[in-house]
């Protein structure tokens, strides 16, 4: 479509009259209303699906976005105009002074049409209008990630992940949007079965609980003032009143930046940006639609369920779909059954349906999987009704923690531990975190009140738990109670000086990188121990060990004890980190695997002796009754010094690196280490919260590669390399690993080229490459190694992240091999 004065068009069969063509729009960058128009008409099979049957709002710059981005001319359009062609599909909604005609964009014509108006930035709200104009289930929730003043695009990335991580334990799906203006958008599908309230009402948990955990980096409350140096997740937009700007939507900024969907791995480059119009249509090009799965129903015919003869009445409270035939009991274990093979998972899997009960056990269990949650279940007529909950059981009456419903078990699986094996559903290892009896006081539909009595050494220290779990649209929030105490002469007592649970949860440490330390000199620099973070009590004698999570676990590890009895102390609190040495004297994180899960004391004692423990003290929290928390680092550090055990011990106080960056990172490279935990001078200790004067700063591991191929890249690096495809030897074969196109510089591809160009060859070296990454690359002789960083290894063994480090000429194809991650 040609940038001229104005011309007709024939879209979809519409006719539309474009006008003013050569009008510049962005003055910054000479973008004119054609190249708006063409840009909307290129973009838009891939954004209609995700704008189809939602009203929009318009915000239209007739005029232009202005010479310095300021809006002027701007108008907020919500009813359509006069003039509106009648093609148009539109729907009334009512407000408190009127009733508005919104248009839907479910073609292209329409959408060229808004353009011509000059909307540039196009607003819909997660929910979609039935074809009879009736509002439907909001069918996706938004977080909109704001980075206050001083923040980052980089630092509301990594907040970005946070949600993610959120987000994956409830088993919902990221999709990642550079907002075109400052932020980031992170959306999720939803199934239809939560209302606009219960999607705000879940968005805010998510929002409250991130702040909770993150408080110096994130904030969910909406006043401006509390935003400084913060990222804003204004989780309001699921109301079913407000909208987003929708994916692929130009934004009237400056220049003409766009709400781009973007990958995981971009969000990770320290260089994040917002993208332009002409290099969002070279994306999609190439990669199609990033985001095409949250919309799966964009383009489908949106018309309300009909009812039907009755046979089947939907889904029960439990999610059981079979069908509900007068007297029949339904088979709550369909579900579980369908998603398990009992030839190839070690949970149980009953053959026959379930018998009724009436008994009140529960248990919680930890689940390793692709990210670690707890599984609360309760037996409730013949199952275990279960939820998956992220963040474990509630510690405090005053936070609340998201609560996923799932698939009713079994109650046997109540005595379950194992490994479940990769590949198969949950694959990772669960053990029992807690497990008893509850005492019922309500269980209706939206609301289950109960009292849990665990084990003496369980998660929930041995003492009643009271909690509510409360629906709120498809899932639930988890709240802990106060249980009103017994009078004193119910009361039994503990011990007069032993700890019954613990009572300082470990300070956490934010990631980060070097760039975030500024002056050396106000830091301490520790190791970042590869072990397993323990709280050590010791009273008079009597030691006990916790686990981050509050979990006892002294009898676990018998032999630090000794060590830790002997301390020149009274009574203490202390942190560190329990670790197995391997022969070089260096930490071993698989030798110490075999030691975390075990429960019986024969176990324990049999790899004890083969595998023993030790405790890297770095914090002294408490000593002879004083709290120390509000204690300067440097002084809490002097006295945990000052307790120094003798030589040999299973105990011991590693030193630190006073300002000295250079050399602690060194020697974690050395011990093969994760990275340093930098702490800064006179920060005090604070309990339970990742704050931003303890920073972790990990290596990032590298492999070297043999280079089998290139692709042409687009948009600025057209006639050049996009990325390089890589390979590791594999017995005869050159296992496809993955490609690369980020950490080049002008120069470096320029060497690529001419490096591979002598080498080029017809067909591919390397075995098991993907249709979509061997479309349109130029295979090379694999005579060329080169080395990369990356993050980790897919399940696959594909690097996840990799950014290119340079060619490594004094390596030949036949010496690269799979290496150990430093």
């Amino acid at each position: 479509m040609a940038a001229a004065g104005s011309q007709q068009v024939t879209v979809d069969g519409r006719t539309l009259a474009l006008t003013n063509l050569d009008k510049v729009l962005y003055p910054a960058t000479g973008t004119t209303k054609g190249e708006v128009i063409a840009y909307y008409a290129e973009i838009g099979p891939v954004l209609v699906p995700h704008v189809a049957q939602r009203p929009m709002t318009r915000k239209r710059w007739p005029d232009g976005v202005g010479a310095d981005g300021d809006h002027v001319n701007v108008f907020f359009a919500k009813n359509l105009p006069r003039g509106t062609p009648e093609w148009v599909k539109r729907y009334p909604i009512a407000h408190s002074d009127g009733v508005n005609d919104y248009p839907v964009a479910n073609d292209l014509a329409t959408l060229v049409w808004l353009a011509q108006l000059a909307a540039l930035e196009l607003h819909v709200p997660q929910w979609r209008f039935a074809e009879d104009g009736t509002p439907l289930p909001p069918d996706r929730l938004v977080l909109d990630l704001d980075p206050g003043e001083g923040v980052t695009l980089a630092e509301c990335a990594e907040v970005a992940g946070w949600v993610r991580e959120v987000l994956e334990g409830a088993g919902l799906t990221a999709y990642p949007v550079t907002s075109g203006s400052k932020g980031i958008h992170l959306y999720t599908h939803l199934d239809g079965t939560m209302d606009t309230q219960g999607a705000s009402e879940l968005a805010r948990e998510l929002a409250q609980s991130l702040a909770t955990e993150h408080p110096d980096r994130v904030t969910a409350v909406m006043r401006r003032s509390d935003r400084g140096g913060k990222v804003f997740i204004d989780w309001s937009q699921n109301n079913g009143n407000k909208t987003t700007i929708t994916p692929y939507s130009l934004r009237g900024r400056t220049r003409p930046t766009v709400a781009a969907p973007r990958t995981w791995e971009e969000l990770a480059d320290p260089g994040l940006r917002q993208l332009e119009l002409a290099e969002v249509l070279d994306r999609v090009r190439e990669r199609g639609d990033l985001i095409a799965a949250l919309d799966p129903g964009g383009d489908r015919d949106m018309s309300l369920p009909q009812a039907g003869d009755g046979s089947y009445l939907g889904p029960g409270p439990n999610g059981d779909r079979s069908e509900n035939r007068p007297g029949a009991r339904p088979d709550k274990l369909a579900t579980y059954r369908s998603m398990r093979d009992p030839a190839k998972t070690p949970e149980p899997v009953p053959a026959e349906p379930p018998a009724p009960s009436d008994g009140r056990s529960f248990v919680v269990q930890e689940h390793h999987a692709r990210r670690l949650h707890y599984d609360f279940r309760l037996e409730h007529d013949g199952v275990l009704v279960s939820w998956a909950v992220p963040k474990g059981p509630p510690t405090d009456p005053r936070t609340n923690h998201l609560a996923v419903q799932t698939e009713d078990h079994p109650l046997d699986y109540g005595r379950f531990e194992g490994t479940i094996p990769a590949g198969e559903y949950g694959g990772g290892t669960v053990t029992i975190w807690d497990a008893g009896t509850y005492e019922l006081e309500k269980w209706r539909d939206k609301e289950v009140i109960v009292t849990l009595h665990g084990r003496p050494d369980g998660g929930l220290g041995g003492e009643p738990a009271k909690f509510a779990l409360i629906r709120t649209g498809k899932d639930w929030l988890m709240h802990r109670m106060v249980i009103t105490p017994p009078s004193p002469d119910e009361r039994t007592p503990p011990p007069p000086s032993a700890p019954t649970s613990q009572d300082i949860e470990p300070m956490l440490a934010t990631l980060a990188t070097p760039d975030a330390i500024g002056d050396p000199d106000d830091w301490h620099f520790e190791m970042k121990w590869d072990g397993v973070r323990v709280v050590a009590h010791v009273d008079e004698g009597v030691v006990t060990l916790f686990s981050r999570r509050g979990r006892d676990e002294t009898a676990r590890y018998p032999d630090l004890v000794p060590a830790l009895a002997a301390l020149p102390v009274r009574n203490a609190v202390l942190d560190g980190e329990i670790v197995v040495l391997d022969d070089g004297g260096a930490p071993n994180f698989g030798l110490l695997q075999p030691r975390i899960n075990l429960t019986r004391a024969t176990d324990i004692s049999a790899v004890a002796s083969r595998a023993p423990a030790h405790l890297l003290l770095f914090d002294l929290l408490r000593l002879d009754d004083e709290s120390l928390e509000r204690r300067p680092y440097e002084e809490r550090r002097a006295l945990l010094e000052g307790l120094q055990p003798t030589a040999g011990s299973r105990v011991q106080v590693p030193p630190v690196f006073e300002g000295d960056l250079v050399a602690a990172l060194d020697a974690s490279l050395a011990f093969r280490l994760e990275g340093v935990v930098a702490k800064r001078r006179g920060s005090v200790y604070q309990p339970g919260t990742r704050g931003r004067t303890w920073l972790k700063i990990k290596h990032r591991r590298s492999q070297s590669v043999v280079v089998g191929g290139w692709r042409t890249g687009t948009g600025n690096r057209a006639g050049t390399i996009g990325a390089l495809l890589l390979g590791i030897p594999d017995g005869d074969d050159l296992r496809y690993v993955g490609r690369v196109g980020s950490g080049f510089t002008d120069a470096g591809l320029a060497e690529s080229l001419r490096l591979m160009t002598p080498l080029a060859r017809r067909t591919s070296p390397l075995t098991g490459v993907p249709a979509e990454d061997a479309k349109d690359t130029h295979w090379v002789e694999p005579d060329l190694v080169g080395e990369v960083f990356y993050t980790e290894l897919t399940g696959t063994h594909r690097l996840r992240h990799p950014v290119w480090k340079g060619w490594r000429r004094d390596q030949r194809p036949d010496d690269v091999a799979w290496e150990t991650p430093t």
